[in-house]
């Protein structure tokens, strides 16, 4: 068969994230093409991720001819989860192009898994739900032979004419079974360019697990799902180290959802990382409740870990409680603490906007960022999403908007305490008031040097955060 393998997450289709030159290569994409690889099934690839527009996909599926194509979007990446729909419509006209060659599709997303019928209505022959690795090799065999598709687990189907979900497929355990990604098939230069043009040093993507057995019930887990397994701590360095040694990389971003839960497995990961003498500097997410062991902190410290990003999300007790967090404010305290003391910068994912959510819960999650001090913040609104506890609660509320448009769309699309315009200012004002701060302490001597930029960005912060303040009140 001739096979075409792609995605069709667009950075240039988001604002934000352009605006941030920080693109990271489609990781199960390449890792989903080296199992087809690695079991008889060679395919042609192509990354979309830096093109403009779908365009040049299309034109490349119409040269290939292909017999399948198959959209397989990252799974690793929070951005594929939170199903854009400019996304969603760039996928649609791949469809359509695949299909006006005669091609078989399939897909593989979190936004197909949660609108499959949807994307049946739009051509896709088969959607794969949840991890899909397994699930495609097995259709591939199928439809080399002619077989029917009747018995494969995790997929639906058009069934006399009628879109049809199939058994749900048991997670794989044993992670090492996948081969590692296909790293060849990516234009890292052309990665590399985007990212020297942006204020960040070039990094690569990396996954040792898969799936959060946390239940925080507005986030969604469509691909992975609430489970947690592990690659073996060798895989992984050997991994890094061939991309550094290779690709000259030196930083790297842990995809997990929760990096290092499994007993063990970040001391045996420092070890594998000082037995290969591997030099590099990474970036992981966790919770603060696993970080409190000093131990534990260490071992991540010399192993290179250079930032964590905490799901901090309020400032309000009240507010991680009804989210069902299981974390508390002493344990954000208290981690991020530890963590600086050995160096490591700490960033705090903040969420706005949360059923019940008053202006004093908004101020205790400022109270927070400002004695807590976070080297970084994230801030989003809630979203809901479909598959969650929270998403059930406030479906009724909706309109026909159920999905951002990009990743800094920040739409309300539920009836929270406020309206989407003062969340617009809230997250704005926040930003400014955290840059404001930071630069306020670096000027008052806990840097050895005054820089030119805080001089001139706290006035002009100052004043944007004013500005703000008055929208908020």
């Amino acid at each position: 068969m001739n096979i075409f393998v792609t995605h069709s997450y667009f950075y240039q289709l988001d604002s934000k994230q352009w605006i941030n030159k920080t693109p990271y290569p489609p990781l199960a994409t390449i890792t989903a093409l080296a199992h087809l690889e690695a079991n008889g099934f060679p395919a042609q690839f192509y990354d979309v991720a830096l093109d403009p527009s779908s365009e040049r996909c299309q034109n490349k599926i119409s040269e290939a001819a292909p017999d399948v194509v198959v959209i397989y979007e990252d799974g690793f990446n929070y951005l594929t989860k939170m199903c854009l729909t400019n996304m969603r419509y760039a996928c649609f006209d791949i469809i359509a192009t695949a299909k006006s060659k005669g091609a078989k599709v399939i897909v593989s997303s979190s936004d197909s898994t949660d609108h499959w019928e949807l994307y049946h209505e739009k051509g896709a022959d088969i959607i794969i739900h949840g991890e899909g690795e397994h699930s495609l090799l097995e259709v591939m065999q199928k439809l080399r032979t002619t077989e029917g598709l009747n018995g494969i687990q995790g997929i639906s189907t058009i069934i006399d004419g009628k879109a049809t979900k199939h058994a749900p497929r048991t997670n794989e355990r044993e992670l090492d079974v996948f081969p590692q990604a296909k790293w060849e098939v990516i234009d890292l230069e052309a990665y590399k360019s985007i990212w020297n043009q942006g204020k960040f040093p070039f990094t690569l993507n990396i996954s040792t697990t898969r799936g959060c057995p946390f239940k925080c019930n507005w986030c969604a887990k469509p691909i992975y799902g609430n489970r947690y397994n592990s690659r073996s701590p060798e895989r992984v360095v050997a991994e890094m180290k061939m991309l550094q040694d290779h690709c000259g990389v030196k930083h790297f971003w842990i995809t997990d959802d929760i990096f290092g839960l499994k007993p063990g497995w970040v001391t045996k990961f420092n070890d594998a990382v000082q037995a290969a003498r591997l030099k590099m500097h990474y970036k992981i997410q966790s919770r603060a409740d696993l970080l409190m062991q000093d131990q534990t902190i260490d071992e991540l410290a010399q192993s290179g870990l250079e930032e964590v990003w905490i799901g901090a999300e309020s400032g309000s007790q009240k507010i991680l409680d009804a989210m069902d967090k299981g974390i508390t404010l002493d344990q954000i305290k208290k981690s991020t603490e530890l963590l600086q003391q050995k160096g490591v910068r700490v960033a705090y994912f903040l969420q706005f906007g949360y059923l019940g959510e008053t202006k004093e819960d908004v101020q205790l999650t400022l109270d927070m960022v400002r004695n807590y001090h976070p080297d970084d913040i994230g801030i989003s609104v809630s979203y809901p999403l479909p598959g969650t506890k929270f998403y059930e609660t406030v479906k009724a509320q909706m309109g026909e908007k159920s999905n951002w448009e990009d990743s800094d769309d920040l739409d309300l699309m539920f009836e929270g305490t406020f309206s989407p315009d003062y969340y617009r200012a809230l997250q704005r004002f926040v930003h400014h008031r955290f840059r404001l701060n930071q630069g306020w302490r670096k000027l008052l001597g806990k840097r050895p040097y005054v820089s030119w930029r805080y001089v001139v960005l706290i006035p002009y912060n100052w004043f944007k955060m004013t500005t703000l303040k008055s929208k908020l009140s």
